[in-house]
């Protein structure tokens, strides 16, 4: 299937499924506890639940920006929406496990009520977007490094319009390409030799409005190999600000950023100590995922630290290898963005089922 017929695809999915989601509502949706729902029509009542979770907030509706609050009824939508699929940001975030605010998968099947189901829920990009850097040659002021893209969904080919920036230390500069019908592109980055140390490439790739995926490679500038992601902060956005826990007490910050497909600002921290620091995160109406990026030293060693807000991908749940399952796939919107939800059910006997609502 050529590139421009995966793009058509993509763009018709994400309208079927508002479409979809229009008509039905949130009136058509089933409570977890509702009778009525047999064995035989066990998919139609995984399917309801599925919905359930999308379709409400849970209680306290604002559960998802109050840290330490766990709800006591369980529900992604954001409260503040006007369509349904429209998920809360802080919500999906904080179901990750990497982020100092999450909520345990047994406080979630707690508040879910559903006690006689075990849930995995995966929410990513609705594309994959690779980066690779591929050679690097050096000059006397400055090394360029060539770096090669690849789009794709579900192993065919995707042609996106990319943008991208290279951080390292204080030093910033914008990054223009694309690829083509076959999912390929390539691009070169120059970097002046005046600096040196750990530094990112950001990247955005965008097939359709608000359709969009994002890769942060991290490599070494006239400096050793970068220590992996996460190794000096621990990075957790939440209600718009920042959260940034040091891993050692000599750590200090060089910059803060944030970036988007379109925009990128320096942030302005509001609190600190030489444990924690807090940045406030500007409310962007671009369709984007923000990019947070933390430039600066452990003693002689520099790094850049990075999160994404929603804090994707994330996985929580069950090991349902083993079980019997039964999966949907949504099509959902975080911060004006699509991303696909995939909710897996098991915990009884049946045979396997997936379906998919675009």
């Amino acid at each position: 299937m050529p590139a421009s017929s995966i793009d058509t695809f993509l763009a018709c999915s994400v309208m079927i499924a508002l479409v979809l989601s229009a008509i039905v509502g949130t009136t058509g949706i089933l409570h977890p506890y509702l009778s009525g729902l047999t064995y035989e029509n066990h998919v139609e009542r995984h399917n309801q639940l599925a919905k359930y979770l999308l379709l409400t907030t849970g209680e306290p509706p604002e559960w998802g920006h109050l840290s330490e609050a766990v709800p006591y009824s369980f529900g992604l939508a954001s409260a503040n929406s006007f369509h349904p699929y429209e998920l809360d940001i802080d919500k999906v975030s904080r179901l990750n496990n990497e982020s100092v605010y999450s909520i345990t998968y047994p406080q979630l099947l707690e508040s879910f009520g559903a006690r006689d189901v075990a849930l995995k829920i995966e929410i990513g990009t609705i594309f994959d977007f690779s980066v690779e850097l591929t050679s690097t040659s050096g000059g006397d002021n400055e090394t360029t490094y060539n770096f090669e893209f690849m789009t794709e969904k579900s192993g065919l080919p995707v042609s996106a319009q990319l943008r991208g920036y290279v951080i390292v230390k204080d030093h910033v500069q914008s990054m223009i390409s694309s690829t083509s019908s076959t999912g390929n592109g390539s691009a070169n980055v120059t970097i002046p030799n005046s600096t040196n140390g750990t530094t990112l490439l950001v990247a955005f790739a965008e097939t359709k409005p608000q359709i969009m995926a994002f890769n942060v490679y991290s490599f070494g500038h006239n400096s050793s190999t970068p220590k992996p992601n996460g190794t000096f902060m621990r990075l957790s956005p939440l209600d718009f600000v920042l959260n940034a826990s040091f891993s050692y007490s000599d750590e200090e910050i060089l910059r803060a950023y944030v970036f988007t497909y379109n925009y990128y600002f320096n942030l302005t921290k509001i609190s600190g100590d030489n444990q924690t620091a807090e940045y406030s995160l500007p409310r962007l109406l671009d369709s984007s995922p923000m990019i947070l990026v933390l430039t600066g030293f452990n003693g002689t060693f520099s790094f850049a630290e990075w999160v994404s807000y929603p804090q994707l991908p994330l996985e929580i749940g069950a090991d349902l290898s083993k079980s019997n399952v039964v999966s949907f796939t949504y099509i959902v919107t975080i911060n004006y963005a699509f991303y696909d939800f995939t909710i897996k059910c098991g915990g009884v006997t049946f045979d396997y089922v997936q379906q998919r609502t675009d």
